[in-house]
């Protein structure tokens, strides 16, 4: 569907994305299957108490995403009732929600509601651009040891190529939401396309060799639950594989229908990666783990072998096609690398376009430094708050690629941030429609209420492995809950030292004034 451009006003984002634009880059930040090759490592190597948690893979995805699903619900119906929310998404919906209200005391919560949710968001918004910097890293050296002969890329070369990276998406970024949608459309496309057709062939090898040294005895055995808490510890990583849909609510500013499109754009394109593409992959993969298909990796069992591997996939990928064509199993891994690779570009744009937004609108409101809110005069974009974050990401990617634990510690902090972010959109959703006539005790209660319930659950879980998982786990939950404690320390510390908080306040206070349904925030 071909992209229209409304002319902006002077200090205005363009107006371009239609419908698939707004669902494309949703889908470009959830990656539909590039985690799989990223992560798998990660689920694998996850133990409790010694023993690995990856029997229950499928079903950890598989509570993810029905959080998901209750969270894009929330998310979308915010955008329905506040489709002005711009780039604020839900630091917009949290003050609004309580500016709506008509007793003062409740509308007076409404800036410290804006500015939890503002300041947790950046905890994941801004951690994860650099998450996926690192895995771009590490995928570069993968390619590099399957063409080189098993040459490995030392720490300053995997270095050098986050630096690279990061700045080769902050560029594109930087020139504007429309390029990037259509870089994000092509890279889907051939993504979908490969790892579908990856996922066919380990059936197809399940069924015509039913005896490898399987982990899992049977289809059964990927799709029913082993142990609560093994589901539980593998979906504070598989997390990460779904978030994304709500970075479309942080496009109202160039969507150009954003009160209908941005609530239907939340809901497709959660269903399109999570619902079906990685549902289907971790399935296929699941079923084909076994001691013939991880060959070559040192372990005492399958799931062990495919945590030391350094990708997994690429090693499954490589011994299936071996055996099924009799050869060129490299081959194939690499196109399959080739094509992780360009949707993990695709993620750090629709990343770091999301996370500036947000950004943006708190510089805004005065609750960050006003540099951030500065326009590009010809491509109108946040172009400060994108090199920021660029050099951000650099840093955080170096420090995720040296090791494994160094990257479950950064993923465990965002998914922290993730699951705060989630659960308090699914209260401010039980806020906002509190006192509506539009009411439903299902849509705006139950819903929500149950989506906000599991995010507390899933929280409730890393801290479980924090303290009870042991080994290095334990120590990598440890340390990301610590920088979430940081980061909420420096945000009182920013808020009471902002040289701008009494700007900042009057902000509220005029819309406070000004009655609900005419608040300004972020309709740029």
């Amino acid at each position: 569907m071909a992209e229209t451009t409304a002319v902006p006003a002077a200090g205005e984002m363009k107006r371009s994305l239609t419908l698939t634009g707004v669902t494309v880059n949703g889908m470009a930040l959830i990656a539909p299957g590039a985690f799989l090759w990223t992560t798998f490592q990660e689920q694998a190597a996850q133990t409790n108490h010694g023993v690995p948690t990856g029997p229950d893979m499928w079903t950890g995805l598989v509570f993810a995403f029905i959080l998901a699903m209750l969270t894009a619900w929330s998310y979308s119906q915010l955008a329905r009732i506040y489709p002005d929310a711009g780039t604020g998404s839900s630091y917009y919906f949290a003050e609004s929600a309580f500016l709506d209200k008509e007793r003062p005391e409740h509308q007076r919560y409404a800036r410290v509601a804006k500015l939890t949710f503002g300041w947790i968001s950046h905890l994941y918004y801004w951690i994860y651009p650099g998450i996926m910097i690192a895995f771009i890293a590490t995928l570069v050296g993968y390619i590099y040891s399957s063409v080189s002969g098993g040459h490995q890329l030392g720490w300053g070369a995997l270095s050098l190529i986050c630096i690279g990276a990061s700045l080769l998406v902050g560029y594109i970024a930087y020139r504007g939401i429309s390029g990037s949608t259509m870089v994000a459309l092509v890279i889907n496309v051939i993504q979908i396309v490969t790892l579908v057709s990856m996922s066919i062939m380990f059936i197809v090898f399940r069924v015509a060799h039913p005896v490898a040294g399987y982990a899992l005895k049977n289809a059964g055995g990927v799709v029913i639950p082993h142990s609560f808490i093994d589901l539980l510890y593998q979906s504070t990583i598989a997390i990460l594989l779904l978030v994304g849909f709500e970075s479309i609510t942080a496009l109202g500013s160039e969507a150009l229908r954003p009160e209908r499109d941005i609530q239907r754009g939340v809901m497709i394109s959660l269903l399109i990666q999570g619902g079906f593409c990685y549902l289907f992959e971790y399935f296929s993969s699941n079923l084909v783990v076994g001691s013939a298909t991880m060959a070559g990796i040192k372990g005492s069992s399958p799931y062990i072998q495919a945590g030391n591997a350094p990708a997994p996939i690429g090693t499954m990928v490589t011994n299936v096609a071996d055996k099924l064509f009799g050869g060129g199993g490299t081959a194939v891994s690499l196109i399959v690398a080739v094509t992780v690779l360009l949707a993990l570009l695709g993620t750090t744009l629709a990343c770091i376009n999301t996370g500036v937004r947000l950004t943006y609108s708190m510089a805004k409101d005065k609750e960050m430094p006003s540099l951030l809110s500065a326009l590009h005069g010809r491509f109108a974009t946040p172009h400060a708050g994108i090199w920021v974050l660029t050099a951000l990401s650099a840093v955080i990617g170096i420090y995720g690629v040296h090791t494994v634990d160094n990257l479950t510690q950064i993923t465990l902090a965002s998914n922290i941030g993730t699951f705060l972010v989630y659960g308090m959109t699914c209260v401010i959703c039980l806020v906002a429609f509190a006192s509506r006539h539009d009411r439903h005790s299902v849509k705006h209660i139950a819903l929500p209420g149950l989506g906000a319930l599991m995010n507390i659950v899933e929280l409730l879980g890393v801290v479980y492995l924090a303290i009870e998982g042991g080994g290095t786990g334990a120590q990598d939950a440890i340390k990301a809950i610590i920088v979430v404690a940081v980061w909420a320390v420096a945000g009182l510390i920013w808020v009471a030292a902002n040289p701008n908080k009494g700007h900042a306040r009057g902000i509220t206070e005029a819309r406070m004034q000004g009655g609900a349904g005419v608040s300004q925030l972020s309709k740029t």
